[in-house]
């Protein structure tokens, strides 16, 4: 084990998640980077693991990285662990990791879990093609210039929110996508109040306002990408011209519903146009 770095996942909530390599790993290895010492020590005594921990966050990972690129050249293994899941999923890690590399240093994946993989297996969207966001801009006038230009995306999506921001999240996205969108949200992934609430936007967003519960711990937000209806009526060249207009000065939904208003087109017609167009404009860029 002599001159790596190894990247271990570790639980997410429920501790006998961590699997039996990832134990023997950390039980050999000579020094562990975690995001928070405080933390992982807690997992380290549940297991028994008594090998020395050395801080590396956001704060500290970029003058951290090369000391322990030292160490490693020097013939230590070291393992990377964040607070839970996988790190650099979100978390930190990445300025060590590619320091590592550049080095010709082994990096050996430990993989196991994560919440943004376990949610989407079970959440019933597709998983052939999907996205990962991250966490989203902390302002709404942000998040909703974010969310314009997921419309027109086709494969499933997800990102990460915290319990602060889940309820403007979703009543963000529901000014820009229509109320009738499939979402699903999993928060407190396998800790003991799990819950994975799949439905139409506007239903979701609903259940989370009313509902305390809901708005509590940590979550994953699952997005199915943009399906074109499979029988779409006809706009004529003139409502074309007029929405194409307007979506140069206006988000989609409200272009949309402008148009309508001005031509007398059905609403849902024209913001399917818009759709169709935005993606047509975004394949020619």
């Amino acid at each position: 084990m002599s001159g790596k770095l190894y990247v271990v996942a570790t639980p997410i909530g429920n501790l006998a998640d961590l699997s039996f390599r990832a134990v023997e790993v950390l039980k050999c290895v000579d020094l562990i980077a975690a995001e928070d010492t405080r933390h992982a020590k807690l997992l380290m005594q549940h297991y028994g693991i008594g090998k020395p921990l050395q801080s590396l966050h956001q704060h500290n990972e970029e003058h951290a990285s090369a000391g322990l690129i030292a160490k490693i050249q020097d013939g230590q293994s070291v393992a990377l662990v964040s607070d839970a899941g996988t790190p650099l999923i979100s978390d930190p890690g990445l300025p060590l990791v590619q320091l590592a590399r550049r080095q010709s240093i082994d990096v050996v994946p430990i993989p196991g879990p994560c919440a943004l993989i376990a949610a989407l297996s079970a959440a019933g969207l597709p998983t052939s093609r999907f996205s990962f966001e991250g966490f989203l801009p902390r302002t709404a006038s942000a998040r909703k210039g974010f969310f314009e230009t997921k419309l027109s995306d086709t494969s499933t999506w997800a990102f990460y929110e915290s319990s602060h921001r889940i309820e403007d999240a979703l009543a963000d996205m529901l000014t820009v996508f229509p109320p009738e969108h499939p979402i699903v949200v999993a928060r407190e992934i396998t800790k003991l109040h799990e819950t994975i609430v799949g439905d139409r936007l506007d239903k979701v967003a609903e259940r989370v306002r009313a509902d305390e519960n809901m708005r509590k711990g940590e979550f994953v937000v699952i997005v199915a990408g943009y399906q074109a209806p499979e029988v779409a009526g006809e706009i004529s060249d003139e409502e074309r011209r007029i929405l194409a207009l307007l979506l140069k000065e206006c988000s989609t939904k409200t272009a949309a519903a402008l148009a309508a208003d001005i031509t007398g087109q059905r609403k849902k017609l024209l913001y399917q146009a818009a759709l169709a167009m935005q993606g047509g404009a975004n394949a020619a860029d």
